[in-house]
């Protein structure tokens, strides 16, 4: 195969750290190539060298053949290489239209570009309606804007960060078949992802970072995914594993929870109810902007309402705020980890305080106790592996994965008797992910309630007692997670609440409406 793009000896440090070391490999032309590592191990660094967004201290690059070091991401562009982040850069008042005219050099006149998103987005099997606010969108429609954007500037590189992330079943398979069919046509792909089982059906060949070396080039397909996440962690993988237990008494209880007030863009919530006992771990599923942030809301007492509608241990909490929530026992751990979970410019130390100043006894007499804050933080980083130079380090300096493990340990740590969670392996890598679920595990076996908001159906799976999807706000009965298929849980994420999930014959009418575009 004709070689694409070649890196050669890359290295790129940072005060304290060295994000990558003398890196090198090939991509070849019409290969979907993987890029491997646990989080830190450099490979957010080494897609930013080759988008232009940082320069490297040394090494080379050379793309088709001709030097290649783009001092900015428009050069980049400019020479084939297109990149899908991980978080969107969308604008929710804009159209869709709109916002792929804002990531273009030279946008045609609005008319011309939205028949040319038209006849992309179906020519890929992406179907995309341009007039669409992107507000409106679900999750995997605002990534298809996202790649779309993308494919209207003819790339012979695309890079993409976590891609499935935010995706349903149905709608991983629908960009699985339009990464073929790009690869198919020629252009290559540059895919990071944690899923291994995907990298594994969908890449040709796989570059492996540890700690910013290059440690392993392989073929995924002839590894199993316990051989990948070895190679990655330079160690065999601790599987989850939990002690069998009976749950105890009921902890929490929700009942006719409906929003009162959401966001322009958000999700109301409608007649809300469940019930969570102590030492069980409830599961909760659904396409990312059904509701999930509005309940985590709820529940943390962010949006407070009527008293009775969230009683925890038989009393109504629904009226109350979040410290006094906290004081409670009532612990809870948000999605986005920058900006509301932790403040970005304040050090970990600092953000140990913002969440653990109650229950960790953290003040005294209105003054903060700062060396009991930073036993604090340096607690949470020693039991979670938090990789970073200390506690003095601010919260945007680690990566993603780290920063979501001190996130989370900082409220396991401070024994919860009900701990919510939303997305709490999101961006993670596997060693980091089965540390956080075993974590969860080991919190539920100590008798704690858990409550677990995920769109990863295998951590659902693998993690809860029982499981209830969400859409459009609605909640389902939650249901014993042992035996259900996957086919009953997309059933269940597709809006099928009250049908019997045994019968899975709507499962390919819900596939066939994601192909429509209209999940």
């Amino acid at each position: 195969m004709t070689e694409l793009l070649s890196v050669q000896g890359l290295t790129k440090a940072y005060p304290g750290v060295v994000a990558n070391d003398d890196v090198s490999f090939d991509i070849a032309e019409g290969e979907i190539h993987a890029l491997l590592g646990e989080n830190g191990a450099g490979k957010s660094t080494l897609v930013k060298m080759i988008y232009g967004l940082v320069k490297p201290d040394s090494g080379t690059m050379r793309l088709r053949g001709q030097a290649f070091a783009p001092p900015e991401p428009r050069a980049a562009r400019a020479a084939g290489v297109a990149m899908v982040f991980q978080h969107f850069s969308l604008f929710e008042a804009l159209s869709v239209a709109e916002n792929v005219g804002l990531g273009m050099e030279s946008p045609p006149p609005l008319s011309q570009l939205a028949r040319e998103i038209r006849e992309v987005s179906h020519a890929y099997g992406l179907p995309l309606d341009p007039r669409r606010l992107v507000g409106e969108l679900s999750a995997g429609e605002r990534q298809r804007v996202e790649i779309v954007r993308c494919l209207l500037q003819d790339p012979k590189l695309l890079i993409m960060d976590e891609p499935t992330s935010v995706l349903t079943p149905q709608e991983v398979e629908i960009l699985f078949a339009t990464l073929n069919k790009l690869k198919a046509e020629g252009t290559s792909i540059l895919y990071i992802s944690h899923k291994l089982e995907e990298i594994r059906a969908l890449c040709d060949g796989a570059t492996i970072l540890r700690r910013g070396k290059h440690v392993a080039s392989c073929d995924p397909r002839e590894k199993s995914a316990a051989e990948l996440a070895e190679l990655m962690v330079g160690e065999a993988l601790q599987v989850p594993d939990r002690a069998p237990g009976t749950p105890g008494d009921v902890v929490l209880q929700v009942a006719g929870l409906t929003s009162v007030d959401v966001a322009t863009f958000g999700t109301k919530l409608q007649n809300i109810g469940f019930e969570l006992r102590a030492g069980e771990i409830l599961g909760i599923g659904g396409v990312a902007g059904n509701g999930q942030d509005e309940l985590l809301s709820a529940l943390s007492g962010e949006t407070m309402g009527s008293p009775e509608t969230v009683r925890f241990r038989g009393k109504p909490v629904g009226h109350l705020p979040p410290n006094a929530r906290r004081r409670l026992g009532m612990l809870t751990a948000p999605e986005e980890r920058l900006g509301h979970a932790a403040a970005p410019d304040m050090s970990l130390t600092e953000n140990g305080i913002l969440s653990g100043w109650q229950r960790q006894e953290l003040t005294s007499a209105g003054f903060l106790k700062w060396g009991a804050a930073k036993r604090f933080a340096e607690e949470i980083i020693d039991a979670f592996d938090v990789r970073t130079p200390g506690a003095h380090v601010a919260a945007r300096a680690l990566s993603g994965g780290n920063l979501q493990k001190f996130v989370i340990g900082r409220e396991i740590l401070q024994r919860p008797e009900l701990l919510v969670v939303n997305q709490p392996t999101w961006g993670v890598d596997a060693a980091a992910a089965a540390a956080i679920r075993q974590a969860l595990l080991d919190l539920a076996s100590n008798g704690t309630a858990v409550l677990v908001i995920s769109q990863d159906l295998d951590e659902l799976r693998e993690v809860s007692d029982r499981f209830a999807a969400l859409n459009a706000g609605h909640l389902s009965a939650p249901r014993p997670m042992q035996g259900l298929t996957m086919e009953q849980i997309g059933l269940m994420l597709g809006g099928a609440h009250d049908m019997d999930v045994a019968d899975t014959s709507g499962a390919e009418h819900i596939k066939e409406a994601y192909e429509e575009g209209h999940p």
